[in-house]
């Protein structure tokens, strides 16, 4: 699809990385763009994301080319800052519960027809491959070794960039209040905010997270929505050799650039307690178990202490797979809302920036479509 309106001016509302992404790669091609934001950037979910740069286990073929293709833009990256705390390819070990539900050796299997770089190891054989795991902690089926994996910090990612859309020229609005796209015959025209500013534009993407579904509702369509409410835990930095992003039965760790530990796992998600006000309360019980099922899977038992925690919504579709792209009927009115940010940041902003600038549809994005809902 071609649009017969040009471009010149776009508005980006969402300070988190699909639209820190999209905003600094409309600035490389010359586009007048303005990000704005309801409070500093990457205070949502870019803000506590494990951030495992993967394209792991199993999914649909499409979705797995597109984070293939994610993962290599952030090879390019790194290669540009070949020093950055902040990314690292240290790989990622994952192993399952000892039970039926152990899908080691089908996984493996899989990874290998597809060619995805895996090792399938037993608990002696990982400390030669990855250091810093407790062997005791592995089950008997062994575990997985993604070599090719790594994992970013993306609130560092997220001020990269941003230095250099302000470089480029581009405008940042942040504690803005709340926007929403303003829509006149069929056209998004801009977005206005509750503090009162208009900003008027050619196009605009949608980035606000968990708030995509909701805010698209208003024009009277329907995304599906699975987004749970996440919870990551920060410890103080701990002396460990571990290098490598870990994803166990019990918890999901990765190094940070200052030497601490992020954690999470699926049961802590499922204890965060929402409030009829709308906040989210985290029990001492549920955090303390998290510290102690990380320090069983890592080499000495490190006694790991709270420095900090985020809690609220993990943006995830209703059908697992991204939505990127243009608004069946809306001309100029593009969204981005997806699980893996992390992953998919890089290219997600630069296919979508590049869809704004050209009115062409990305066949990498055609099963991503938000029209798919309808």
């Amino acid at each position: 699809m071609v649009t017969s309106h040009p471009v010149s001016k776009v508005v980006v509302v969402g300070g988190g990385i699909f639209g820190v992404s999209t905003a600094v790669h409309l600035a490389r091609l010359g586009i007048e763009t303005i990000l704005v934001n309801d409070g500093p950037l990457a205070k949502g979910a870019s803000g506590r994301s494990l951030s495992w740069l993967n394209s792991a286990r199993k999914r649909s073929a499409e979705y797995h080319r597109l984070r293939m293709i994610g993962i290599d833009r952030y090879r390019t990256l790194s290669a540009r800052y070949p020093d950055a705390a902040w990314l690292r390819f240290d790989g990622g070990l994952t192993w399952d519960a000892d039970d039926a539900s152990n899908q080691i050796a089908d996984v493996f299997a899989h990874e290998k027809d597809l060619g995805y770089d895996a090792q399938h190891l037993t608990a002696a054989a990982i400390a030669a491959v990855t250091p810093g795991v407790a062997a005791g902690a592995v089950t008997p089926q062994g575990a997985i070794f993604n070599p090719g994996e790594g994992w970013v910090d993306l609130p560092s990612l997220i001020d990269a960039l941003i230095a250099e859309f302000v470089e480029r020229g581009g405008r940042l609005v942040t504690d803005a209040g709340r926007a929403t796209v303003t829509v006149v015959d069929g056209r998004a025209t801009g977005a206005t905010t509750t503090s009162g500013i208009d900003f008027p534009a050619d196009a605009v993407l949608l980035a606000t997270g968990s708030d995509v579904p909701r805010m698209v509702a208003a024009t009277g369509h329907h995304i599906e929505d699975g987004t749970p409410i996440a919870l990551l835990v920060r410890t103080k930095p701990v002396d460990l050799a571990l290098r490598a992003v870990l994803n166990t039965p019990r918890v999901a760790i990765r190094p940070t650039p200052d030497g601490a530990l992020a954690l999470d796992s699926a049961w802590s998600e499922e204890e965060v307690i929402i409030n009829a006000d709308g906040t989210y309360g985290v029990k001492g019980s549920t955090i303390d178990g998290l510290l102690e099922q990380a320090a069983k899977v890592l080499e000495g038992h490190p006694k790991l202490e709270l420095e900090s925690y985020g809690v609220g919504p993990k943006p995830i579709p209703g059908d697992g797979e991204p939505v990127f792209g243009l608004l069946k009927d809306i001309q100029g009115y593009y969204v981005a809302f997806s699980h893996s940010g992390a992953t998919l940041g890089l290219i997600a902003g630069e296919l979508i920036a590049d869809e704004i600038a050209t009115g062409r549809e990305h066949p990498l994005l055609a099963k991503f479509r938000p029209s798919r809902f309808a």
